[in-house]
């Protein structure tokens, strides 16, 4: 029994020096994997190939179609960024990271009612203070002020 305990024990403290992005990376599409890479060292047109690939074989994934969007909003395309934003919150409504997003987007296009609506949105999901709302709010003061 002792054995067993200790055994238990070396095993969970050798899975909390496990650094966190390879623990969640570790079961991921190789593909989704391989297109966060890409994310992460902004190889935009990687991305794209490898998290579209990624996405024909998890249609449902909401996090893949905002790493989606963030990598065609990157690359300069608008249009396919809205399209898998709004892909990611038809799949989860309550998802931080493409609300922020998509809210940077709309004030890339200049729809700052939009972006506002996206502020407000996350003020509802975030009950309290989170980071995807504290960015979008940057972002939108940031704005302000360039039109002023």
């Amino acid at each position: 029994m002792r054995a067993l305990a200790l055994a238990c024990a070396l095993a969970c403290a050798f899975a909390a020096q496990a650094a966190p992005a390879e623990e969640e990376d570790a079961g991921l599409d190789p593909d989704y994997a391989r297109g966060k890479q890409a994310v992460e060292t902004q190889d935009w047109p990687a991305a794209v190939k490898f998290l579209n690939s990624a996405a024909l074989r998890d249609t449902r994934n909401a996090d893949i179609q905002n790493y989606l969007g963030y990598a065609y909003r990157n690359s300069g395309d608008l249009a396919l960024a809205f399209r898998h934003y709004h892909r990611a919150l038809q799949l989860d409504a309550r998802h931080r990271g493409a609300h922020e997003y998509l809210g940077e987007a709309y004030l890339m296009s200049g729809n700052l009612a939009k972006a506002e609506e996206h502020l407000a949105l996350l003020g509802g999901i975030c009950l309290i203070p989170c980071e995807e709302h504290g960015m979008l709010e940057k972002k939108l003061a940031e704005y302000r002020a360039r039109m002023r």
